[in-house]
């Protein structure tokens, strides 16, 4: 089976890129948007000067528990870069949700607390929210990894997005937003500083 076929079996249609997108994204900005895949594995990834991104991981679920989602992660963090990615929000009544976030936080991985992604899909015209979180060798800030993720919106999600969609995503200060230091988090306590 194609790559592109396992992620879509697996991603909801909200948070997938048609087939012509990524194929367009690796024949056109090879330079910086990867594929690696296998029998039980797919990560498609955007490695640039200042991070990696973490586009789509999937591990088989006939392969999970065995250390292949691991190994992929060490291979991105040997680059010495921070590692940035979106998850979907914990929901306890899914238990992939639940351990997906418990694998990421295994690894090193944090929320980027005060950073905000809420974006209407194309495909459903839904709002779709998602976390991201963040492995980083040194200290990147919230900040930071704001400005990575509106880079990787502007440059990898929204590239081109008129001629695969028929139409534009919205623009990124309407997708992204961070919080101010010490703004409450959702559940009313003050956000980390």
């Amino acid at each position: 089976m194609h790559w592109y076929e396992k992620l879509k079996r697996y991603f909801p249609i909200e948070e997938m890129k048609s087939r012509e997108h990524m194929e367009a994204l690796l024949d056109d900005r090879g330079d910086v948007y990867h594929v690696e895949h296998g029998d039980h594995h797919v990560l498609l990834y955007v490695e640039g000067e200042r991070l990696v991104f973490v586009d789509y991981l999937l591990v088989a679920k006939e392969a999970r528990g065995q250390g292949l989602g691991k190994k992929l992660l060490d291979m991105l963090k040997e680059k010495g870069k921070p590692i940035l990615l979106e998850v979907e929000p914990t929901d306890y009544d899914d238990t992939d949700t639940v351990k997906r976030q418990r694998f990421y936080e295994r690894e090193g991985f944090r929320h980027v607390e005060r950073l905000r992604y809420r974006r209407r899909s194309l495909a459903t015209q839904e709002v779709n929210e998602l976390e991201i979180l963040l492995w980083s060798p040194d200290d990147t800030t919230d900040e930071e990894a704001f400005d990575l993720v509106r880079a990787v919106y502007e440059e990898i999600h929204t590239w081109r997005d008129r001629d695969f969609y028929g139409e534009s995503y919205q623009p990124s200060e309407e997708v992204l937003t961070l919080d101010p230091i010490g703004a409450p988090d959702e559940d009313g306590t003050a956000g980390s500083a």
